[in-house]
């Protein structure tokens, strides 16, 4: 392959790059360079290149994005970047050559326990450390793992989406369009479960890949990317030594507690994980066995991670599904309304159906009324319709096909209207006539049918739709009729409308109370749900689960917990994270568990207000964080 052209750093013209063996990640290219030219740059490297001749953008900037994060590695665990360069055009990524070959390239059939044991230690230990300068690898792969047997050793590479963030929240795209490789992907990474994303989900990662290590087999295999999604969020996979004999039971379950699907039932820690296979190690090297023991007695976090479970809201989740599961065997359209003061967690209970719709293929879309655009006749409705069409932008053209012919169907002549509401429609259907002139008191109700279609279009029985729209305290009085007809149409089915208010805000003679009951009285399933503070158990429960500590250790700093926040979700937590971040919660690395000073939060005189609190957090933040808040405020509520 010919560089035509190099950034100052190294001349890669001097380099002959063959491409490095093993199974590639698919957007990217590794090929190892050997240098054919004295000088006094590496005798050998690694290059990184896009697989398309003219990749898009982000592809450049993923590359990028790894090249930046080198002084945040180091080359004991990690394979540096050097420098960027451009090889016919296209911008790549040199990197350090550590010697050996890719993980990927060593996989098909189970591996030599000893091997297995040398190499998972290795990776333990690797990724131990990158969590500690704070980094999520969030696309741990054997495509991503440089290995050398000879010594047992490995180095992480393809940071290309790594990320600083201790926390983030991938929102339900379609599986195409995510970051990352859907069969190692942790459920939470797919946002399909009400999860945020944080080190743990490389611990998922890491659990495939020693599946497939120990195993020669991926836990899972699907047909396309929604299967996938399913398998991750759903389904169980088969302990490896069921499917390999001789595979030690201790190993199996390290490998099954690193795939649970909720983050707080994995490991905690890639030093717990470490802590674990070491011992492993010692007894295989010494006995050719390894006996069962207790897992995790070394895996508690030194950093403060909140659980999100829910807790106490067993009845609402178990209620809300319900509903969804009649609405696509019966197909009959419905109403769900959750109530509760802000923080209460109407939110965090409604996302819990996005599990649910993995299995069905349902869609989900959401949108949130915004108390300053009250004004502006379905904005909220057109927020969760515009989601619903992007998702569809990212299909192959046959299936964009299915979905052109169906708007066609359903919109007739009268598609402008709903390109009007939702602009990104024009990119299936292509541009549309102008919509026939109809008299004034026509066209409301005009309007009203043919969005009405358009809905109808997503909910079906191939793939119910679940509408979640938010803050309907603020809903505006276009919207409100809208739903209050959409509700009462006989022809409209496997559709599930959830809305959410705040309860204090909602009079009985407020317009939504007033359009709810004629929506009752037409024959409407309505359920009303209304969320209440957390029990002192429940918050008790919370706290010994945020802290790894049994509830009875953690009783009177839970009953203060509770008193002060009054059981609210919202506030706990941030209550919780504002004792850590003050370091009047901290870890005891000589105990390995977690400590506090009753006496001195109590003298700090936190506020009994959410709002304060969150106040005096953003106070605390720097100038130019503030700033950059207020900005990117104007924006809207996302």
């Amino acid at each position: 392959m010919t560089i035509t052209h190099s950034l100052p750093g190294i001349d890669l013209s001097n380099y002959l790059l063959e491409p490095i063996r093993g199974r590639q990640d698919g957007a990217f290219v590794v090929l190892r360079g050997r240098r054919t030219a004295p000088g006094g740059d590496p005798a050998s490297v690694l290059v990184v290149m896009p697989t398309e001749e003219h990749p898009p953008a982000d592809r450049v900037q993923m590359l990028e994005h790894e090249y930046a994060l080198r002084a945040d590695v180091d080359a004991s665990w990690a394979v540096l970047p050097l420098a960027l360069a451009n090889s016919e055009g296209r911008t790549c990524l040199v990197l350090d050559d550590p010697g050996g070959e890719l993980l990927a390239r060593t996989l098909g059939m189970p591996m030599d326990i000893g091997l297995f044991l040398r190499l998972s230690v290795s990776l333990a230990v690797a990724l131990s450390a990158l969590h500690r300068r704070g980094i999520i690898h969030k696309d741990l792969t054997p495509a991503h793992v440089i290995i050398d047997e000879a010594i047992g050793h490995v180095w992480l590479t393809g940071f290309r989406i790594a990320s600083h963030l201790r926390r983030e929240r991938q929102t339900p795209e379609p599986p195409e369009v995510i970051a990352g490789t859907l069969a190692y992907m942790a459920p939470e990474q797919t946002g399909r479960m009400n999860r945020s994303i944080d080190s743990r989900s490389d611990l998922y990662a890491l659990g495939v890949m020693l599946y497939e290590m120990l195993t020669g087999t991926l836990p899972f295999t699907a047909r396309d990317p929604m299967e996938w999604v399913h398998c991750h969020v759903a389904r169980q996979p088969v302990p490896p030594a069921e499917r390999v004999a001789g595979v030690p039971l201790a190993l199996s379950d390290i490998i099954m507690r690193l795939l649970a699907k909720a983050a707080e039932e994995r490991y905690q820690t890639a030093a717990g994980v470490e802590r674990d296979l070491r011992r492993c190690l010692t007894q295989w090297e010494a006995e050719h066995d390894i006996d069962p023991f207790p897992l995790r007695e070394h895996d508690t976090s030194e950093r403060l991670l909140i659980p999100e479970r829910l807790y106490g809201r067993e009845r609402e989740t178990e209620s809300l599904l319900a509903a969804f599961d009649r609405v696509v065997k019966t197909g009959g359209p419905e109403l769900v309304l959750v109530s509760g003061y802000s923080g209460i967690g109407k939110s965090s209970v409604i996302n819990e159906l996005q599990k649910s719709l993995v299995p069905t293929r349902g869609l989900f879309a959401s949108g949130k009324f915004d108390q300053g655009k009250r004004g502006i006749p379905y904005a909220t409705l057109a927020e969760a319709l515009q989601n619903l069409v992007r998702r569809l932008l990212v299909m192959s053209d046959a299936d964009l096909a299915i979905w052109r012919l169906a708007f066609s169907e359903a919109l007739g002549p009268n598609g402008q209207l709903i390109v009007d509401l939702v602009p990104e429609l024009q990119l299936i259907i292509g541009e549309q006539a102008p919509a026939p002139d109809v008299p004034p008191h026509e066209a409301k109700r005009r309007f009203q049918v043919v969005l009405e279609r358009f809905i109808q279009v997503f909910a079906r029985a191939e793939h119910p739709l679940a509408l979640f729209l938010d803050d309907l305290q603020w809903l505006d009085a276009a919207t409100l009729d809208f739903l209050g007809e959409l509700l009462t149409q006989a022809d409209v089915r496997h559709l599930l409308v959830i809305g959410a208010y705040r309860e204090n805000e909602v009079a009985p003679d407020h317009p939504l109370m007033r359009k709810l009951r004629a929506v009752r009285d037409a024959g409407t399933v309505v359920h009303e749900m209304a969320l209440g503070p957390l029990t002192r158990e429940h918050v008790a429960q919370l706290v010994a689960d945020a802290l790894n500590s049994q509830p009875e250790r953690v009783a009177t700093l839970a009953q203060l917990v509770c008193a002060k926040t009054a059981g609210n979700p919202f506030f706990t937590t941030q209550f919780l994270t504002a004792l850590a971040d003050e370091g009047l919660l901290t870890f005891d690395h000589a105990t390995a568990r977690w400590s506090w000073d009753l006496a001195r939060i109590r003298t700090k005189g936190y506020t009994d207000n959410v709002a304060d609190l969150m106040f005096d957090r953003l106070a605390r933040l720097p100038p130019n964080t503030r700033c950059a808040l207020r900005a990117v405020a104007c924006l809207g509520h996302r």
